[in-house]
């Protein structure tokens, strides 16, 4: 017993079952539970405990599956997709005074302990509801990749957009700074001129020396402002499309919500008529409107008070003077 069944060793055991939701739903739940005796070496008592249930991983199972069964009756199944994890793991471990699951459940007949369950797979029975989760999640799949898309497609637009706008002000800087090149060699001709001439040569030489430092100023302060101009206006129309690339996502991702909740609210009302009509009908109901027209034949023969009856349809009548011809004919004559 030392050997086999120590305090550390978990084991784990699968479980398969259906349950059925508030709304009518039937799935098919694949579980794995692992497990442990809670035991003290030398203690009799609790050695005797360990095979006081002789099948004790189907009772376990059963119990299990009957607190899950419970559990899953009590919620629809829109409820039980999203948060399936949290309602197992309550109904099989329970909630303690804070209200939060507790860390295992306890067999007190035979001490075994469970400390874990896992869900491997829900399927839906029904294979109309397996059908309509399918596509829920392919809408929603779509819906993301759409959204995805659009980001990316949006994020390529500005990336574009500040690349156009980051060339145009290094054009505008270029030719700023040849502006200002020019005017540096506007300024060594005229001190050339200076040098090489005298009197008034020198004094006309430095005026138009002035003048042409005078135009090349301006042409750069033009030039400067001509740049900051055009930077301005590349900033208010990247800022333009960013909000009008903003502005767009936005309607998307609210169109795409919309029709998700018109789906899901369609696909609730759809259930939820079939529901209705099926409640208000009644299962004895639906059985004799079923078996009516079987039934209402089968009272009028008795009410004819007929032994035995022979129906055939108009297109394939019977011929009674043949019929009575084949009698009389097998009868035999007097001579024989």
């Amino acid at each position: 017993l030392q050997q086999t069944l120590r305090r550390e060793a978990v084991v784990s055991t699968q479980s398969t079952g259906t349950v059925e939701t508030s709304d009518h739903a039937r799935l098919a739940l694949q579980l794995s539970y692992n497990w442990h005796f809670d035991y003290t070496q030398d203690n009799a008592e609790h050695a005797s405990a360990l095979f006081a249930v002789p099948d004790f991983v189907g009772d376990a199972c059963k119990a299990l599956a009957s607190r899950i069964r419970g559990a899953v009756a009590a919620v629809p199944f829109d409820d039980f997709h999203r948060n399936s994890a949290r309602i197992i793991r309550t109904s099989v471990f329970g909630l303690d005074e804070n209200m939060k699951v507790k860390e295992n459940f306890k067999f007190a007949a035979n001490r075994l302990v469970i400390t874990n369950v896992d869900i491997q797979s829900v399927e839906p029975v029904d294979q109309r509801t397996r059908d309509s989760l399918q596509k829920s999640v392919q809408l929603a799949i779509e819906i993301t990749t759409n959204s995805q898309e659009a980001s990316a497609r949006h994020e390529a637009e500005r990336l574009e957009q500040q690349a156009k706008g980051k060339l145009e002000r290094q054009k505008i800087h270029d030719e700023a700074e040849a502006e200002k090149a020019r005017t540096e060699l506007l300024k060594l001709q005229s001190l050339s001129a200076a040098v090489e001439s005298t009197g008034q040569a020198k004094a006309e030489a430095q005026s138009r020396a002035e003048s042409l430092k005078i135009e090349g100023q301006a042409a750069v302060e033009q030039a400067q402002l001509k740049a900051e101009a055009q930077n301005i206006e590349a900033e208010n129309e990247l800022k333009r499309i960013n909000d009008a690339r903003k502005g767009e996502l936005d309607y998307i991702s609210a169109t795409n919500s919309l029709e998700v909740e018109k789906a899901l609210k369609m696909s609730e009302i759809e259930t939820s008529k079939f529901k209705d009509m099926v409640s208000t009908l009644g299962p004895e109901n639906i059985a004799k409107i079923a078996t009516s027209g079987h039934d209402n034949q089968l009272a009028m023969l008795q009410a004819l008070g007929l032994q035995s009856t022979l129906i055939t349809d108009g297109s394939t009548p019977l011929n009674l003077f043949s019929t009575a011809k084949g009698f009389v004919g097998a009868l035999p004559s007097p001579g024989q």
